[in-house]
């Protein structure tokens, strides 16, 4: 009975993971191709810190390239403590944009960080080793 739960537990991080690596390889490489348009009713405060960050020519690419790289290990098993960690920064930064400049994705930002400290859990035994 326990490996029938252990097996859908590892199906359900599975479709997790799925989704979650393919939602932030297309936001990186919407940063390389802008082909989804910005929502018509972002808060001002916001669509000033995206203005700056679009100054600093560098940082855009930079995020692009870490989503990227960081939903694509997301995915296999293998690599997703890997990708957890890259993308974990990236995460702590839509937390924070959304508590200070739009409440409104403060709720889905949560989900995703969950779901990002959920496989850093799950993966705890693989960090060890870095830290001792």
């Amino acid at each position: 009975m326990q490996t029938k739960a252990k097996n859908m537990k590892k199906k359900i991080l599975f479709v997790v993971s799925l989704l979650f690596g393919l939602m932030f390889i297309n936001a990186g490489l919407n940063k390389f191709f802008n082909y989804m348009p910005m929502p018509k009713d972002m808060p001002e405060n916001l669509m000033k810190v995206m203005g700056a960050f679009m100054t600093i020519g560098w940082l855009m690419p930079l995020i692009g390239i870490a989503e990227i790289l960081g939903g694509i290990l997301f995915i296999p098993n293998k690599y997703r403590a890997l990708g957890a960690l890259i993308i974990f920064p990236i995460m702590v930064g839509i937390l924070l944009t959304s508590i200070i400049n739009a409440q409104s994705g403060i709720p889905l930002a949560l989900i995703l960080l969950a779901i990002n400290l959920w496989v850093i859990i799950e993966n705890r035994a693989k960090y060890l080793p870095m830290i001792k």
